[in-house]
């Protein structure tokens, strides 16, 4: 199918006809023909490097080069089965680091699967919601204020729509569209009134739209197809690639120095060398930043299991940092499912013989259908109201009265109004109705004594927790000019109001409780009336007697520096506008908090992007506060933030745990092999055994790591500083102390085997190795036992030591390997005596963790 580019030179009748489309968009059969031919729409990314050539990425470090190297020199000079021995292991872990990178990747992929937006279009005559990706030129889609332009449109129909174009055209200021055919060749995008671009955001109003071009063909595919940009590190990433390189250099001076020992002492110089450069490959921790980037994915996997959906991977590091939760009300804290409890209708002249004011109202000032099944869909507040209706009127009443007064226009609600107007055809005259919050509509009433009689009741029923909507409305002679009717809203009679409650969520008050004790504040931000957002902000546990509870207008009046003083004492914000959120955010920052802030509309994203932890609403949420964000909550419920925090603090403790284990086995190697010589031991151990404990023990047991279920008093801390160090908490004192513990009962083992006429190096091989599977079971948690914690809990860990064990047994034992690794079987008497030397680590580990319980409770009484 060839299309004409100048889609906003033709009227919508030639472009249905050219794309073979009607009104009531395509059928499914005809859709998937057309995906087919034209492809997904969807940017294409930039190409990646086949698995083969993420292989042989594995062989480029330079460390890896200069082993290989020294290892074919060795074969050279006689030694080649070293030399074989050595290049089997750098390919073997060459495998190891290419599974470690390539599950990474297919983890951030699953990822982006997950954040595939979804669009509403017509699809075999109904309105449905679809992936983005799977978008069709001749599709019909529906368009409304927060949602991101999936494709390159035809505007169709449009309702005071405004689209932000910044992000294509540059203009800062949202662009009115409209429908009609232009003239002028090659406009540019900016000129094009009557289209609507992939990636642009709707800010205002809803619309209908053709869709004209999907994926690479759009306005911000030509320009995609220009950029080409590989993803950011995560902030924890680039700690870890700044410490990599700071300890590489440490490293191989350590080595450098070796060397030159082993040559002073008369050594040869090839087996020295391969010595120093086997140290320096095994104890450099190249494999972390793989290691850290799967324990992210798949931690951000968990949470997507756990209805949290991760957008931003430096969000599930920073998690455990939360220390304010700022929360909306509606749909996050409460059922999201309003319910009418109370309608108060004003006696005024109808309009209709059949219906009153108030029922006016209800039934048509909303934009909520019914189903199929003649089931009302659309927001809850607004459902609720036509429930209220149909619970007085038949489904054929109902519909019956939607046709008596058809729409013919709107001004859709905005934050700021906090209201909306609807404009219905009467005859020759127009009715206008008006739907909002009390004081947004008492603001414009004829009557002021109408006005102050409504704001006086609507505050009793407020202090019960109840929401109320209040109604008003007039009879116009005419419909003016688009660009007039926002004018209309004065002068209005009054109708009555309806008071609506949204029943807390029950698992809530658990979840706050829970924050309390984690230490994390939770504040509650409603645009709801004060009273009415304390009442359930006091239900859940949010607040209590004696928190400060502040309005929009107080916030409006205090000082930026005033608001910094108090913004510790507040727990419920009401009445507030979407753009103050990002003032409250800035207030906790500057009193040097980390602040989760949740949203749903395209006002919240400021707020959003400025949080430490932005989190938007899957379900209520629009496309722009979701792209926005740094986490989505797929059910929009608030147990779920708690959740993926107590998530977040797990990922992050147990990235901590295979860093002190990593580097503490590798600190181990460094001491045995760089201790021994100031002893007056021979070396300790052969290149191949530094080089097969590296390879076993750095990496599944570490990996495994990744799985630990969070602590059982995890909730119970206080939440992580966000600057603070990898090594705190005791973390580089452990790989310190424990890495030279580990060394020195490697070293006595040599020192005793060679008194007692033992196989001393295999000895010192076994004890070196089974110490590192001790250590990992260890480390499994920084203050519970292992007997307290179970066998059983980690059973990735368990097979990957079993496993490891089971290598290293075979290596010492089978025949055939013997010859290979330099080793010789152990009789009973080595071998026990290897492992209880070996287990004194592990019982030193466990030690630790009893001094620090004990200290701890001291420090508390």
């Amino acid at each position: 199918m060839a299309l004409d580019v100048h889609f906003y030179q033709k009227n919508t009748t030639e472009l249905f006809s050219e794309l073979k489309s009607q009104n009531l968009g395509l059928s499914s059969s005809e859709s998937q023909k057309r995906l087919e031919e034209f492809g997904p729409n969807a940017l294409q990314e930039k190409k990646k490097k086949p698995a083969w050539l993420l292989f042989l990425g594995q062989f480029k470090d330079f460390m890896i080069l200069i082993l290989a190297a020294a290892a074919v020199i060795s074969g050279i000079v006689g030694d080649l089965t070293d030399t074989i021995i050595i290049l089997v292991i750098i390919v073997l872990n060459a495998v190891l680091g290419f599974v470690q990178e390539y599950r990474a990747e297919k983890a951030m992929d699953s990822l982006k699967k997950l954040t595939e937006t979804q669009t509403k279009v017509f699809r075999d005559g109904q309105l449905v919601a679809v992936p983005s990706r799977e978008l069709v030129p001749g599709d019909v889609v529906a368009l409304e204020a927060g949602n991101m332009v999936p494709a390159d449109l035809r505007l169709i129909e449009t309702f005071s729509l405004k689209v932000d174009e910044s992000s294509l055209t540059g203009e800062s200021v949202p662009i009115d569209k409209q429908t009609g055919v232009l003239e002028g060749e090659n406009l540019n995008p900016g000129d094009q009134l009557n289209m609507a671009f992939k990636g642009t955001l709707v800010t205002n109003g809803r619309a209908t739209g053709l869709v004209v071009a999907t994926g690479m063909k759009t306005q911000i595919g030509k320009i995609a197809s220009m950029l080409q940009e590989n993803p950011p590190l995560t902030p924890l990433q680039q700690r870890m690639q700044r410490f990599g390189k700071l300890i590489s250099v440490i490293i191989l001076g350590i080595c450098a120095a070796l060397f030159i020992a082993g040559i002073a002492r008369g050594e040869e110089i090839f087996p020295v060398l391969l010595l120093s450069v086997s140290l320096a490959v095994a104890a450099i921790p190249e494999a972390l930043p793989a290691l850290i980037t799967i324990a992210l994915s798949l931690g951000a996997g968990r949470l997507a299991k756990k209805k949290a959906l991760i957008r931003k991977l430096p969000a599930v590091e920073s998690l455990g940092s939360v220390t304010y939760i700022c929360t909306d009300k509606t749909g996050t804290l409460t059922q999201n499912k309003m319910t009418v409890t109370e309608v108060d209708a004003f006696h005024h002249t109808p309009i209709s013989a059949e219906y009153s004011n108030l029922q006016l109202g209800l039934g048509l000032c909303h934009d909520v259908h019914l189903d199929k099944k003649g089931r009302p869909e659309g927001e809850s507040t607004e459902v609720a109201l036509v429930e209220r209706m149909l619970q007085e009127l038949t489904k054929e009443q109902y519909q019956s009265l939607i046709q008596s007064f058809p729409r013919i226009g709107e001004v859709p609600f905005d934050s700021s109004r906090k209201r909306m107007s609807t404009f219905h055809q009467v005859g020759d005259q127009v009715l206008m109705l008006c739907k909002g919050a009390p004081e947004a509509v008492s603001s414009i009433l004829k009557k002021k004594e109408q006005a102050f009689q409504l704001q006086e009741s609507a505050e009793g029923w407020a202090k019960k927790g109840e929401r109320v909507l209040a109604f008003a409305g007039k009879i116009l002679d005419q419909l003016p000019e688009e660009a007039e009717w926002i004018n209309l809203e004065s002068e209005l009679d009054y109708y009555g109001k309806v008071g609506m409650i949204d029943p807390p969520r029950e698992e809530v008050k658990l979840a706050i409780s829970e924050c309390r004790t984690a230490g994390i504040h939770p504040v509650m931000i409603t645009g709801d009336h004060p009273a009415t957002a304390r009442a359930i902000a006091n239900a859940v546990g949010i607040w209590k007697k004696g928190d400060v509870t502040l309005t929009g207008t107080e916030l409006g009046n205090l000082s930026d520096e005033d608001f910094a003083n108090q913004v510790e004492n507040v727990s419920v914000y009401a009445r507030v506008a979407p753009e103050q959120k990002l003032r409250i955010v800035k207030a906790l920052q500057q009193k040097g908090h980390f602040a989760a802030m949740t949203g749903d509309g395209v006002n919240d994203a400021p707020s959003l992007k400025a949080a430490n932890i932005g989190v938007a609403m899957g379900i209520a949420g629009t496309d722009v506060s979701k792209e926005a964000a740094h986490m989505i909550l797929l059910d929009d419920n608030f147990s779920t933030i708690v959740r993926a925090i107590k998530e977040g603090r797990r990922i992050y403790d147990n990235i901590v745990k295979f860093i002190k284990y990593i580097m503490t086995c590798n600190g181990a190697e460094i001491w045995t092999i760089g201790l021994a010589p100031f002893l007056g031991f021979p070396n300790p151990l052969l290149p191949i055994h530094i080089l097969w404990i590296n390879l076993v023990t750095d990496g599944l047991p570490a990996l495994a790591l990744a799985n630990e279920r969070p602590e059982k008093d995890i909730m119970q801390q206080p939440p992580r500083p966000p600057k603070q160090s990898l090594f705190a908490n005791g973390v580089g004192y452990h790989i310190v102390w424990v890495g030279m513990l580990m060394a020195g009962v490697t070293l006595f083992t040599q020192y005793w085997a060679i008194r007692q006429g033992w196989h001393w190096q295999t000895m010192v091989f076994s004890v070196l190795a089974f110490s590192q599977l001790g250590h990992v079971m260890a480390v499994r948690s920084d203050r519970t036992l292992l007997w307290q914690q179970g066998f059983l809990s980690n059973k990735p860990l368990l097979l990957a030591v079993g496993s490891t064990f089971l290598l290293q047994m075979g290596v010492i034992y089978l025949p055939f390997l013997n010859p290979i690794f330099r080793t010789e079987p152990l009789d009973l008497q080595e071998l026990l005596f290897s492992g209880g030397m070996a287990l004194i680590v592990f019982h030193a580990v466990e030690l630790e963790k009893i001094i620090r319980r004990r200290f701890a409770h001291r420090l508390h009484r």
